[in-house]
């Protein structure tokens, strides 16, 4: 089935609306139940006033995505493994926050509980997409127009590596005042580009992601309103991932999506070297955002450098699609 730009455009139009309809709805309430963020006592001073400022935001991005896609479901397979595989780990992320709150601590879900969860939902997305008619093992090679790799038997674990990369990149990009939902806005919208020039049946989804975070934003930025908690931050990195892999371009993850992996990357320094040094630590704080923020940067030039970093890289990635579109 094949989707023309002006259904994107619908698509997008929907979900900003609902988005705007339902922030002010769902805001306050989660205000009266309380649903309020935990800062961590060893983050930026400055963050510490955001103490109890309502989160679980994730379901508003959620919801409105659901209402906008379902009119573009009926018959599209890749669609509805996307949107499935999107709520499954907006449900992992719901349960993470949902334990937090309700203990008042920072920890929720266990590192091996939520990892073991996020393997099996990426497993059980490569499945279904393994199964899909016309669906392959070969993904296209950045800077190298018409050239394919086929993985074969390492489709599954490298393409499984990548989601859960993916994952937990915005995961750790959430933590600035309108930083991941900018950062992911643009990626998305990097895809739904391609999608549009690939006749990809995912082009509606993507657009129905973009008016999402588009109308969330407009209460997520600073001085943000509500947080989107795990249960956007791991949904919104799922999508990405999923995208690029039904589109067969998982390795532009690591180009358009550099945020998440520099993210990702600064806290494995950070921890390995704390460990390696006996207490000492390679930045000032990880994951890196913060670092910046340590340094003097205020947090609106930092999610600015972010969101101009992000286009950068998009603008290499479209080059690294070829020519042609």
């Amino acid at each position: 089935m094949e989707y023309s730009l002006s259904t994107a455009v619908y698509a997008i139009l929907i979900a900003f609306v609902a988005n705007i309809v339902l922030c002010p709805i769902l805001i306050p309430h989660l205000t009266r139940l309380k649903f309020g963020q935990y800062v961590r006592n060893d983050g930026p001073e400055s963050h510490l006033k955001k103490s109890g400022t309502p989160t679980m935001g994730g379901l508003m991005i959620l919801i409105s995505l659901l209402l906008s896609s379902i009119l573009f479901l009926q018959g599209n397979y890749q669609g509805v493994a996307l949107v499935l595989m999107t709520l499954g780990f907006g449900a992992v992320g719901f349960l993470d926050d949902f334990i937090k709150i309700t203990k008042k601590r920072s920890l929720g879900l266990r590192a091996y509980q939520k990892f073991l969860a996020q393997i099996a939902i990426s497993v059980a997305f490569i499945i279904y997409c393994l199964n899909m008619p016309g669906f392959s093992t070969y993904i296209m090679i950045p800077f190298m127009p018409g050239q394919y790799w086929d993985l074969g038997i390492w489709y599954a674990p490298m393409v499984c590596f990548a989601m859960l990369g993916a994952v937990n990149g915005a995961n750790f990009t959430d933590g600035l005042d309108g930083l991941n939902a900018g950062v992911t806005a643009l990626i998305v919208a990097f895809f739904l580009f391609i999608a549009w020039a690939s006749y990809s049946p995912i082009l509606p989804i993507a657009g129905a992601a973009v008016g999402s975070l588009l109308g969330f934003l407009l209460f997520n930025a600073y001085p943000a309103k509500v947080f989107m908690g795990d249960t956007g931050s791991l949904a919104l990195g799922g999508f990405v991932a999923g995208m690029a892999i039904l589109l067969g371009m998982p390795l532009w993850l690591g180009i358009v999506a550099l945020v998440y992996v520099v993210e990702v990357l600064s806290v494995i320094i950070q921890v390995g070297y704390f460990k390696l040094t006996g207490g000492k630590r390679f930045f000032k704080m990880a994951p890196i955002h913060h670092s910046f923020e340590l340094s003097g940067w205020p947090e609106t030039k930092v999610v600015a450098f972010f969101y101009i970093a992000t286009t950068i890289l998009c603008l290499i990635g479209y080059l690294a699609f070829g020519p042609g579109i």
